[in-house]
């Protein structure tokens, strides 16, 4: 985790970034953890086997944009999560195929929690 303080508009703002990989990465304004988190949901059908994608930072899920059993290349978009009024598009880190789907429109995750899995 790196502290940085950000000027936009002229209003410093204090944040905490972590690295998740090549190029994911979460800004979180230290003072915005005010907020009480987002009840947990309830866990759905376990996921299936392969590499899991997780969720970089806590957010909604705006769309699914994949369904079980379907194809995928590298780059291509599996679902769009929105934190911090912005819309972050999830994409697939390698080609495969969907072996599971473990989150639905609306739904709230935290960071870390398994997306989709890719086999």
């Amino acid at each position: 985790m790196k502290n940085l303080r950000i000027t936009v508009n002229g209003t410093a703002y204090d944040v905490q970034v972590e690295e998740l990989g090549a190029d994911a990465v979460a800004a979180a304004p230290a003072p915005a953890k005010t907020a009480a988190p987002a009840p947990k949901a309830a866990p759905k059908a376990a996921a299936g086997a392969g590499e899991k994608v997780a969720a970089p930072m806590p957010g909604t899920i705006v769309s699914v944009n994949v369904s079980n059993g379907q194809s995928v290349k590298a780059g291509d978009v599996l679902v769009v999560l929105e934190a911090m009024k912005m819309e972050n598009e999830i994409k697939a880190p390698s080609d495969g195929t969907i072996t599971s789907v473990v989150v639905a429109k609306g739904e709230s995750v935290d960071t870390g929690a398994t997306l989709v899995t890719i086999g």
